[in-house]
């Protein structure tokens, strides 16, 4: 990872910030399609960014939970298809308080990520 300013998070952000400042103001004035599809780029570049600043510490909290819930250490990828299995096999129901805990925590997360507006 560059140690080096702008940071990918930054660039991101000065991009949609170009983008939903200047581009789209000047689309939605002449080329009304072409500015909803700005406003589908500038969003997704929103996205990205959150994801490059918030992603990380999102995956490490929900390693750390899932790690704590299932028991034992993996990669994310594994403990989430180990949770799966279980839940599939009915080993874990929504009466497991610290399963509803790690999903309201890991859906926090990613709305965090996704929509940070939504309530």
């Amino acid at each position: 990872m560059a140690q080096d300013r702008p940071t990918a998070s930054e660039l991101l952000a000065a991009i949609a910030d170009f983008l939903r400042e200047e581009a789209m103001p000047a689309l939605d004035k002449t080329e009304p399609r072409l500015g909803f599809q700005m406003r589908v780029a500038v969003n997704s570049l929103a996205i990205l960014e959150r994801e490059a600043r918030l992603g990380p510490a999102a995956d490490a909290g929900e390693q750390a939970r899932l790690a704590k819930l299932l028991g034992h250490e993996g990669t994310l990828e594994n403990l989430n298809r180990e949770l799966a299995r279980q839940l599939r096999a009915g080993a874990r129901d929504e009466g497991d308080a610290a399963l509803m805990a790690h999903l309201d925590a890991t859906i926090a997360d990613k709305i965090a990520i996704a929509n940070p507006k939504w309530k």
